[in-house]
């Protein structure tokens, strides 16, 4: 398969957690994976970020590392334990309370929000299970809610509850996600997410955390709900990337607006300059079947022509039966999408700095003489992002960085192909470092043109960008 820019974010779970499956997985094109913290032990994340990290020391030069994402539960209201699902029927009246002491089998359903009952009004609806079951308010006293089934189904143990529309009373990052963080810190993973950001305080405690621990993963913003969405812009200036959570989004706000919703995130990321992941349902069907609906697989190019830096596979990889063949079809869409579009969300970029002015310079230059590639030579990793930004059309990024903590991250820059050299205090040993890893890259292909930029051997501008001749 051809080179993509749109980077696989995979996660991980029983159906794939051995090596030789997260093998298979990259090899098929996965460049990210993600422990869901929300269902990962501590053990269970170690040991997947202990076979990662063997995975990564085994490739060679021109094999990209995988970069490893933390995905925090963060404030999640959820139903209590129950030793057998329970059966609800549409018309049922059920109560939902608060009390400790309710046995959920042979009375009311517990939910462990005890701002529950002050939270939401008569005639509010509730979703559990990600809006499979729903329920309306028909009364309320101090500790319970009467409910009418709208929706009914099976309610096993610990679902999800979601309230649309209702502000939630609860911190931004939790006890537990304070444990996992620390974890993530200590084992060195690439990113965090954090879970249901409303606004950018919400992230001022992760970044706090990690400026305390001297820890360099970026964050990421999981947007929810309807505050988050209200609150994009301020969002995406304050975290490093942003995921369309579509599952709860689709919850919590108009699910017939979801597209438009999506739309509206993946431009705001474009303008600040900020990575873009779309999350949820974009192979759901592959859980159990081999091949994907012809909605998803539109859904999916729809994505991609909105300029994803990555989009992201959840229960298809880490409890469906076709975890390979569903990053092979990503790939594959990703592949002719991207052949096929118009990126109108280039225009959308905001341009304040000389390097952005130069990043969209040798877009442009690179695009008009075909170019073979942009080389960007970078420590930190802001060449890159610069340059990915810019969303060339089908011309990959090779990005060269003397910095391991850099390279793996370089793993969710759209168009980005990553290469470690040990030192780039030299121009020309750099340049034949560069040289010999494309040539080889391209099969020793004769009279290849890249555009090269580089802030590290030029002290003004004016040196930054060249055109290379291999």
């Amino acid at each position: 398969m051809s080179f993509t820019r749109s980077k696989i974010i995979c996660t991980i779970g029983p159906a794939t957690s051995s090596i030789a499956m997260l093998r298979k997985l990259h090899k098929a094109g996965m460049n990210v994976v993600r422990i869901n913290m929300s269902h990962a032990t501590h053990r269970s994340a170690a040991s997947i970020i202990s076979k990662i990290n063997k995975i990564n020391t085994e490739m060679n030069g021109l094999s990209q590392q995988i970069g490893i994402l933390l995905d925090t539960q963060g404030p999640e209201i959820r139903t209590g334990d129950t030793s057998l699902p329970i059966e609800l029927k549409v018309g049922d009246q059920v109560t939902l309370t608060v009390r400790d002491q309710v046995d959920v089998e042979t009375s009311s359903i517990k939910v462990n929000y005890k701002d529950l009952v002050h939270s939401v009004d008569v005639g509010s609806r509730v979703s559990v299970d990600n809006g499979l079951i729903n329920f309306k308010v028909l009364s309320k006293d101090s500790d319970t809610l009467l409910c009418k089934v709208l929706h009914g189904g099976k309610l096993g143990s610990k679902r999800h509850v979601n309230l649309p529309g209702v502000r939630i009373n609860l911190p931004s990052i939790t006890h537990k996600d304070i444990q996992d963080i620390n974890f993530g810190i200590k084992h060195d993973v690439d990113f965090i997410a954090a879970s249901f950001v409303r606004n950018a305080n919400d992230l001022e405690i992760l970044g706090d955390i990690l400026k305390k621990k001297k820890s360099s993963a970026k964050i990421i913003a999981k947007i929810e709900n309807q505050e988050g969405l209200d609150n994009i812009d301020e969002i995406c200036q304050s975290a490093w990337g942003v995921m369309v959570a579509r599952g709860d989004l689709g919850i919590e706000t108009s699910l017939t607006d979801l597209p438009n919703i999506q739309r509206n995130i993946m431009f705001a990321c474009a303008k600040w300059g900020k990575r873009s992941i779309v999350a949820t349902h974009l192979l759901e069907s592959m859980i159990n079947n081999p091949t994907p609906t012809r909605a998803e697989v539109t859904d999916i190019a729809n994505a991609i022509y909105e300029g994803a830096d990555a989009v992201m596979l959840s229960g298809e990889t880490s409890i469906g039966q076709y975890p390979t063949d569903c990053v092979e079809f990503l790939k594959s869409i990703s592949y002719r999408t991207e052949k096929f579009k118009t990126l109108e969300y280039e225009k959308n970029l905001t341009t304040n700095s000389d390097w952005e002015y130069i990043a969209v310079a040798a877009k442009n230059l690179a695009e008009s003489i075909d170019a073979d590639g942009i080389i960007a030579v970078t420590r930190t990793g802001s060449t890159a992002y610069y340059i990915s930004n810019a969303k060339p059309k089908g011309i990959p990024v090779f990005s060269f960085t003397n910095n391991k903590i850099t390279l793996k991250q370089l793993s969710l820059i759209g168009s980005t192909l990553s290469f470690y050299i040990p030192r780039l205090n030299d121009h020309d040993k750099t340049l034949k470092k560069v040289e010999s890893v494309l040539k080889q890259y391209y099969d020793n292909k004769k009279n290849l043109k890249f555009i090269m930029v580089s802030g590290i051997f030029s002290e003004d501008h004016s040196e930054a960008m060249q055109i290379i001749n291999f």
